[in-house]
């Protein structure tokens, strides 16, 4: 069942975030009227009430908005599932956070329809990725909120040393081989490609992770998500940051699954601090791993 829906678009199903900055009432009545249900019903340790997604049992995918400037857009077509590192991390008004893989910014937009942030980094090495991830935050944020915004450029890799210790919140979307993509793409070229990747992108995952641990505060939360069941680019990156980072400790989000589970199916991890979302008939959400690290306060 799995590889069937993850390779039947016909089968995928389209989250509808609404964006509180031009907030569509009339759209929510729509939603409503055709059977769409709010994600996350059950109660989450956390769940901003700013923060609206709706979904349907049945697959189905609304037309998306046209980017046009000087209009918000009234809503964000996802993927459900990457909702999920968003609320993991915790945020709150006035944290300082680091989006360090930002592009295409479906997960910069969802922070903040959590909380106003003090200070929200969105970087995205690519120089193509980060002119989309731009549009999209110009499509959702009004003027006001972009003062606190700052986009770069910047090699992931590097951001640690160059912001040490400044960000109470660190989301790490990370490069993976993306199974849903892949697993749909048909040219044999691409895929040889895309499997030669697919062995080097554990090393840049934990390169990456070694960078967000330098740049959070001690005390900070460090949330790190794939779209890949991989475990080598899940569980093992993971082990191995715990491993060589005696000032990372793992946090237990199994609560979250418990609690997500009338929406999304799971699959174990072997990680208190790690869970794994994967597509099943009617809840066709993910491939989505998160896990959730804090660092050590220095005594």
């Amino acid at each position: 069942m799995l590889w069937y829906v993850l390779t039947s678009p016909s089968c995928w199903q389209h989250a509808v975030l609404l964006n509180r900055f031009n907030y569509p009432f009339e759209l929510e009545k729509d939603l409503h009227l055709k059977g769409y249900h709010t994600l996350f019903q059950g109660s989450l340790p956390y769940y901003p009430k700013s923060m609206k997604c709706y979904l349907s049992r049945i697959p189905s995918r609304m037309p998306s908005e046209r980017h046009q400037i000087g209009n918000l857009k009234k809503y964000y077509l996802l993927n459900a599932a990457s909702l999920l590192p968003v609320l993991a991390l915790e945020l709150r008004d006035g944290e300082k956070v680091l989006d360090l893989c930002a592009a295409p910014g479906g997960k910069s937009v969802a922070l903040l329809q959590c909380a106003h942030p003090g200070y929200l980094h969105c970087n995205e090495y690519d120089s193509l990725r980060s002119k989309w991830l731009r549009q999209t935050l110009e499509s959702f944020i009004p003027p006001p909120f972009v003062n606190v915004i700052k986009v770069s450029e910047l090699d992931g890799r590097e951001v640690g040393d160059v912001q040490p210790e400044t960000f109470d919140k660190v989301l790490v979307d990370a490069p993976c081989s993306n199974d849903r993509s892949w697993l749909f793409s048909s040219d044999s070229q691409k895929a040889a490609c895309r499997i030669s990747q697919r062995r080097n992108l554990p090393v840049l995952q934990i390169e990456l992770l070694r960078s967000a641990v330098k740049a959070l505060r001690p005390g900070g939360l460090l949330v790190y998500s794939t779209c890949t069941l991989s475990k080598a680019e899940n569980q093992d990156v993971i082990s191995e940051i715990l491993n060589s980072c005696s000032n990372m400790m793992p946090v237990d989000i199994k609560e979250m699954a418990r609690t997500c589970s009338q929406d999304f199916t799971f699959a174990p991890t072997g990680q208190e601090c790690g869970l794994l979302v994967i597509p099943d008939k009617g809840k066709a959400w993910g491939p989505m791993y998160v896990a959730k690290l804090k660092k050590s306060r220095t005594i």
